[in-house]
C-alpha cells in the first residue's frame, strides 16, 4: 500500500497515511469497516497503542465512526473531505520541500513533468 507521508514522520503519520491512501484509492469505501487495529498493527508491524493514535485521528476528524463492540466504520463523504484535507496539506507543506529540493538540485520542474510522462 502506498502511503501519503515520508519516511521520517512519525510512525502514527506513516499508519495513518496508509489507511488515508487506502480510502482515496476505494479500497475503504463509505460505510466500510477499517481493519482491527490489532490486525492492521500484526500487518504493519506496529504497536497496536500506535495504530489507534492513527485511527483517532481519523476518528476526530469525522473520517470515521466507532461503532462501539464492531469496529471503526468510514464515514459518507470521507473520501472527498480527505481528498481535499490531503490536498491542501500537499501545496502548503509537502509542495514547498519538494520545489525547494528541485531548485537546490539545478532541476527542472517541466523536464521532470515530462520525464515522468515518458
Amino acid at each position: 500500500m502506498t502511503a501519503l507521508s515520508s519516511d521520517d514522520s512519525p510512525v502514527y503519520i506513516r499508519l495513518r497515511s496508509t489507511i488515508a491512501a487506502g480510502i482515496l484509492r476505494g479500497d475503504y469505501r463509505a460505510g466500510d469497516q477499517l481493519p482491527s487495529v490489532r490486525a492492521f498493527a500484526a500487518e504493519q508491524g506496529a504497536n497496536p497503542l500506535t495504530v489507534a493514535k492513527a485511527y483517532q485521528s481519523f476518528q476526530d476528524d469525522g473520517y470515521v465512526e466507532v461503532r462501539r463492540g464492531v469496529g471503526m466504520f468510514v464515514m459518507p463523504g470521507a473520501a472527498e473531505a480527505l481528498r481535499v484535507a490531503e490536498r491542501e496539506n500537499f501545496v502548503t507543506t509537502q509542495w514547498p520541500r519538494i520545489l525547494g529540493h528541485i531548485d537546490l538540485l539545478g532541476l527542472d520542474a517541466h523536464d521532470l513533468l515530462e520525464r515522468e510522462r515518458v
